[in-house]
């Protein structure tokens, strides 16, 4: 961090939090985005299995539909973790040099 005058710069120019705080909430957020992956990965096994129940009525679409759902949710998520997986690569790399 930099100190210039009174006020604190932060590494992190979006959010200017020091580096153990942010530390200490990207870990809750990636729990909570662990917890919210086997969610919907449970949810897409059960959508799955009906649609594939209801395959041949009506209902198909909206069972797709519940799937497309699922899946878009863990598409998203695991997005986030790559994201933030690269981000601690690229600091550890840093860090080593």
């Amino acid at each position: 961090m930099l100190v210039v005058g009174r006020c604190v710069m932060s590494e992190n120019p979006i959010l200017p939090v020091d580096k153990k705080t942010w530390n200490k909430w990207s870990f809750y957020i990636n729990v909570i985005i662990f917890i919210i992956i086997a969610v919907f990965i449970y949810l897409l096994f059960r959508d799955a299995y009906s649609a594939g129940m209801v395959h041949g009525s009506s209902d198909v679409t909206n069972a797709l539909i519940a799937v497309m759902r699922d899946i878009a949710f863990l598409a998203v998520g695991l997005v986030i973790l790559f994201v933030q997986m690269f981000n601690y690569y690229r600091q550890l790399s840093r860090r080593s040099w």
